[in-house]
């Protein structure tokens, strides 16, 4: 199969793999060359892939989308980063993807209510007229 794991600006990982394990929000799943085809989103978590005749590598992943079309495995992801310790990679994506995504929500929360009270004072305004 072929790999290939595409940031915004770059391509991280463009090579052949015999197997690639990753994560969506329902749990960990393994595709292997005969796998059947699938499109499936991407929760921030471990992507773990074994090269042609390698060991496997590990990659810490935020959302994105994962998409297996015949022998092409085409991962499409905000921010990757290569790790060699299981437990500092989880740690990495934690901070970096889960607790960053919990604070734009936040934030987002908080943006949608300024405009809702903005658009309400223009409301008002023009009832006024």
């Amino acid at each position: 199969m072929r790999l290939e794991v595409l940031l915004p600006t770059a391509v991280l990982v463009d090579r052949q793999v015999d197997k690639v394990v990753a994560e969506a929000a329902d749990g960990h799943f393994g595709l292997l060359p005969r796998h059947a085809d699938l499109a499936t989103a991407l929760v921030p978590g471990i992507l773990i892939y074994v090269p042609a005749g390698g060991a496997e590598v590990l990659l810490g992943v935020d959302e994105g989308i994962l998409v297996k079309c015949g022998e092409r495995v085409t991962v499409s992801v905000l921010n990757a980063v290569h790790g060699d310790d299981l437990a500092m990679l989880r740690a990495a994506v934690h901070t970096r993807y889960v607790e960053l995504d919990e604070h734009a929500r936040t934030a987002k929360s908080a943006l949608a209510r300024l405009e809702a009270g903005v658009v309400r004072r223009f409301i008002e305004q023009e009832e006024r007229r």
